[in-house]
């Protein structure tokens, strides 16, 4: 299988980069390339997901026909990008990896339906930012693998349908409401990918460490899962900071103490908060009483961006439960209070 993508901007914005995913071309590049799974067996987490895409996968070959559409949905750094070259892989197809703000115009999306061979993948990250005549191209290049091409201007205009093979589009995005429902109806699959747990992020860890010729222990390993937000994409980033000050503080192998040291130094807690989560719920709790407060006033406070306090830190912070939001505005719940050393409210701002 051969990964094609667009989004390395530095060959041009519509250069096409092929990358081999065979070991030992992979090897020559770093082995931060072998990080990704390669077939749905390597794949960890995501569970009840793999086994209805096995199932589809299995139905699809014996058919000889391209996988339905596929929309995947969730927060960032669970795995999309790497689901959708593993289907690929297991297709045995080619995966052409885009993202939605490269597509500006009618013939960007044109050049690469038309580049398109049968059974191929089309990933499209971060799909709900398309802009809306691309989206409009691609209706009927999924429901008839066809398409319209508008030629000249005014009233001579005329349209020229061009004949697609068949292919699968994979969508990603953080922000399936911002999808619009005619795009998101013309799925057949649309799945969203949940946070891992300590456990799965344990084996994340392991897996990568092994790849990354890391010395690690079990303990170590999920000394780093802990404090990895349910997140892969954190947790494999955590592993190198925690590699690197293994090296120099110590003898280059990793285990709970090495990892608690190491974590500690970069500011992040037993429960995956760094400085900003922990800024954010202190601001909260100290200049608004714990709440409700607004999310710009919040934002105000803080002196982070609204978007990247509502996208970046809330979904964590809503999902462990320190934050809640309400009609009035956002709350800082006990537990964040606890977690961070506080009385409770009632006792911290008696009335």
């Amino acid at each position: 299988m051969a990964i094609i993508s667009t989004k390395n901007h530095s060959l041009g914005k519509h250069d096409l980069l092929r990358a081999s995913t065979d070991p030992k071309e992979a090897q020559e590049d770093g082995p931060e390339l072998n990080v990704r799974p390669v077939s749905l067996n390597d794949y960890i987490g995501q569970t009840e997901l793999k086994e209805l895409l096995k199932i589809a996968i299995s139905a699809a070959k014996s058919r000889q026909s391209p996988l339905d559409h596929l929309l995947l949905y969730g927060a960032p750094g669970l795995g999309k990008t790497s689901l959708a070259l593993t289907i690929a892989q297991e297709m045995g197809v080619n995966c052409k990896i885009t993202s939605a703000p490269a597509l500006e115009r009618p013939r960007d999306v044109a050049g690469l339906l038309v580049s398109l061979q049968a059974g191929d993948v089309l990933f499209i990250d971060e799909i709900h930012r398309l802009p809306p005549v691309a989206e409009e191209m691609l209706y009927p290049a999924m429901e008839d693998f066809r398409l319209d091409i508008t030629i000249g201007k005014g009233q001579s205009a005329r349209i020229r349908s061009v004949k697609l093979p068949p292919f699968t589009l994979v969508g990603a995005t953080t922000r399936i409401g911002a999808l619009s429902s005619p795009l998101r109806d013309r799925f057949g699959f649309v799945q969203h990918l949940r946070f891992y747990t300590t456990a799965e992020l344990t084996q994340v860890v392991l897996r990568s460490a092994k790849i990354l010729q890391i010395s690690i222990d079990v303990a170590g390993a999920e000394a780093i899962a802990a404090r990895s937000r349910g997140t892969p994409r954190i947790a494999n980033r955590l592993l190198k900071r925690v590699r690197d000050y293994a090296q120099v503080k110590g003898d280059g192998k990793i285990d709970r103490a090495i990892a608690t040291t190491a974590l500690e130094l970069f500011r992040v807690d037993p429960q995956g908060l760094d400085w900003t989560d922990r800024q954010l719920l202190t601001v909260l709790i100290e200049k608004f009483r714990g709440g409700p407060v607004g999310l710009e006033a919040l934002a105000a406070a803080t002196g982070e961006d609204s978007q990247t306090i509502e996208t970046v830190y809330e979904p964590y912070l809503l999902q462990i439960g320190y934050l809640q939001r309400t009609p009035r505005g956002r709350v800082a719940s006990p537990a964040a209070y606890q977690h961070l050393g506080y009385v409770t409210q009632s006792e911290l701002f008696p009335s």
